[in-house]
């Protein structure tokens, strides 16, 4: 089973090194790993360039883009950078953060997944951060049953069913949801533990809230289930101006009707299961 793997980087010169590392130590390696130095102004695209100097798995792309902040919309352009320099045929493609340290079976775990059920379209382990004790423990954002967007891995044929990855806010849940709607599985493997070396909380900005509150309306999730995802991220967070600042931009997209990103038997889809799992969670918790 061939896997491409496509990273892509702005910035990382403190962890790319250690990400790369990780990969190239696999037991089960991958075929070709892509790295897309995306608009980088440190020494990220130095330090790729030395592990193609002696790694031939191992490709550096260059990739201009904008110097600003775009949740979704510059991490999926670069991945797609990647893509137009595959060379090779690949059966699992993944999308992986520069900022994580991969334990050595994780690609075999991977593999050993995929070819155990045919029906599996998407397969991951999980981010686990260092906290002030210096212990790593889980990073707890969502559900377990979740795919970070740091981890993804897609079987060929899931990819190209679900239209590959939307350039927009909210890519890494709608990959999943989608992928379900075409009859697909998902699994994440708890024994799998990566190593996030830059927690997602540290990346707040004011703009994320904005920008998930329009993408909420966009895939159709309807107003009560936006509000429960803005209100479950602002208490994880810890910050209740997301909340606000996520329902004002959702209203404001009701106004403004920005195109959706799903048709709307896929949006019905979306929120029946999304409803389907919340009354699954709501029995459990009185039983």
């Amino acid at each position: 089973m061939n896997f491409c793997i496509i990273i892509p980087a702005h910035n990382e010169e403190e962890v790319i090194e250690k990400c790369l590392d990780s990969l190239i130590n696999q037991s089960y390696p991958a075929n070709e790993i892509i790295v897309v130095d995306d608009h980088s102004t440190d020494q990220t695209a130095q330090i790729v360039s030395k592990f193609t100097q002696v790694n031939p798995s191992i490709k550096l792309v260059h990739n201009t883009s904008s110097e600003a902040h775009q949740p979704g919309e510059k991490i999926i352009n670069a991945f797609y950078k990647g893509v137009e320099n595959i060379e090779y045929a690949y059966q699992v493609i993944c999308k992986f953060d520069a900022d994580l340290i991969f334990p050595p079976n994780y690609l075999s775990e991977l593999k050993a997944n995929f070819e155990a059920n045919s029906k599996l379209g998407m397969v991951a382990g999980f981010c686990y951060i260092e906290n002030e004790h210096g212990q790593w423990v889980k990073e707890k954002l969502t559900n377990d049953e979740h795919i970070r967007g740091p981890l993804k891995a897609y079987r060929k044929q899931c990819f190209e069913d679900i239209g590959g990855l939307i350039k927009a806010m909210g890519w890494d849940t709608l990959d999943e949801l989608l992928a379900r709607f075409q009859a697909w599985e998902t699994k994440t493997l708890p024994q799998l533990h990566v190593k996030h070396l830059k927690p997602t909380g540290q990346r707040y900005s004011k703009e994320l809230a904005k920008r998930f509150g329009s993408a909420l309306y966009q895939m159709d999730y309807g107003l009560v289930l936006s509000f429960l995802s803005l209100l479950k991220i602002a208490l994880l967070k810890k910050k209740l101006s997301f909340l606000i600042q996520g329902l004002t931009s959702y209203f404001k997209a009701i106004y403004k009707r920005p195109q959706k990103l799903v048709t709307k038997e896929e949006g019905r889809f979306i929120r029946n299961y999304r409803w389907k799992k919340i009354k699954i969670k709501i029995f459990k918790s009185h039983e």
